[in-house]
């Protein structure tokens, strides 16, 4: 009998992480490699924020704080809610964990049994399928073509839906895609949702304040209320505010959930650190402008990018609408040769032999979509520049 957990055989370590620690370990041995694998934004966390942790650890906020997050800090998120969505939640509707991740397993953990079904839209962020899994769910992958933009036909949801499913994950805008769901799409999501009481919606909002072309966010609960006493809203400060290092994220959700979702964490981190969450209150009520300044900065970059590599007809580009991600199809370069002789078989050696030729990138199949690859443009514009024309030298060499 093995000592390990057949659960945790059957994952995975997040393929997104391990592509940014092999990049920096070849930066460390003196390669210069241009990382277009990072998952967080390249700015530093705002002054008044890092000020507002400082003053926290200078006036003794070191101690334990109660599992959901300390009043101050559910008081101001329930304050976002009202102020940028127009949503309404009490105290008891409220959960706050070590980011956004944790929030959504601890959500998974509560209410998942053996078998159980998550409907999750592909191409996906990496974790989802793996914290099904470790709950003993089953993930059950929807495919989301390019010819529809990477989103959800509600028809293909309704046949995805079976007696057995528990949640359907919305991500919007998306990682890795940056696709982004209109009123009128979630209108017409909601509508199939609605015809199956026994499903949650899962609602992934971390790159709500990262979207592009005046377009304005919104979530399906904005959409139709009616969805509320079956919708777990989850977000966070990482992207945002450019705080991935500190872990707090939150979630909003029918009090009976976050009831079970405190018993999970009670046991387990028991909540975040009391500093950070004295960071995570200045970033939601103080940190407007540093939004927008920022929010400008990415699609400049996304523009960058798009304009570096769309006259390259051997990569098809899709230009994102939000995060700061842009996922590109390579098919017309798998089944070429390296000047080796060695075949590029898919997406995941075609990543391998950027990074030999000195750029970072993550492979579609990370996200359950092969033959296309992740950019991340949470980098400077020197870098973008570099980058793209490291890809587009290297694809040229291919035979």
């Amino acid at each position: 009998m093995s000592f390990f957990s057949k659960k945790v055989s059957r994952i995975q370590p997040s393929p997104t992480i391990s592509i940014t620690a092999k990049a920096k370990k070849l930066k460390q041995e003196g390669k210069k490699i241009i990382d277009f694998s990072a998952g967080e934004p390249d700015f530093d966390t705002p002054e008044n924020v890092k000020n507002a942790a400082i003053k926290a650890i200078e006036e003794g906020k070191t101690k334990y704080t109660p599992v959901n997050g300390t009043k101050e800090l559910i008081d101001a998120i329930i304050k976002k809610f009202k102020r940028e969505n127009n949503l309404n939640f009490d105290s008891e509707e409220i959960t706050v964990g070590c980011g956004g991740k944790q929030v959504i397993f601890n959500a998974l953990l509560a209410t998942i049994e053996k078998d159980d079904e998550i409907i999750i839209p592909s191409p996906f962020w990496v974790s989802y399928p793996d914290m099904a899994i470790l709950t003993e769910g089953l993930p059950v992958v929807l495919d989301c073509s390019q010819e529809n933009n990477f989103k959800i036909n509600p028809q293909d949801l309704e046949n995805k839906i079976t007696n057995r499913t528990k949640w359907v994950i919305l991500n919007s805008p998306s990682n890795p895609t940056g696709a982004f769901y209109s009123e009128l799409e979630l209108q017409n999501l909601a509508k199939i949702l609605l015809k199956h009481p026994h499903v949650w919606v899962m609602c992934d909002d971390l790159y709500e304040h990262i979207i592009f072309d005046n377009l304005k966010f919104k979530n399906i609960l904005q959409v139709d209320d009616k969805l509320k006493p079956r919708t777990f809203v989850v977000n966070g400060v990482s992207k945002a505010y450019a705080m991935t290092g500190w872990r707090v994220g939150y979630g909003a959700g029918p009090k009976e959930l976050i009831k079970e979702i405190s018993k999970i964490q009670s046991q387990s981190t028991t909540h975040t650190s009391s500093i950070s969450q004295a960071a995570a209150i200045e970033a939601l009520n103080n940190s407007d402008e540093f939004i927008k300044k920022n929010k400008k900065i990415f699609q400049d970059r996304r523009d960058l990018i798009f304009s570096n590599l769309k006259n390259f007809t051997e990569l098809q580009v899709f230009l994102p609408q939000g995060s700061f991600y842009v996922y590109v199809c390579c098919n017309d370069i798998i089944g070429k040769k390296k000047e080796d002789g060695i075949e590029i078989k898919n997406d995941i050696d075609l990543s391998d032999y950027f990074l030999d030729e000195g750029v970072a990138v993550v492979p579609g199949e990370a996200f359950g979509c092969s033959n296309f690859f992740r950019i991340s443009f949470a980098t400077s514009n020197e870098n973008i520049n570099e980058g793209c024309k490291k890809i587009i030298d290297a694809c040229k060499k291919l035979k």
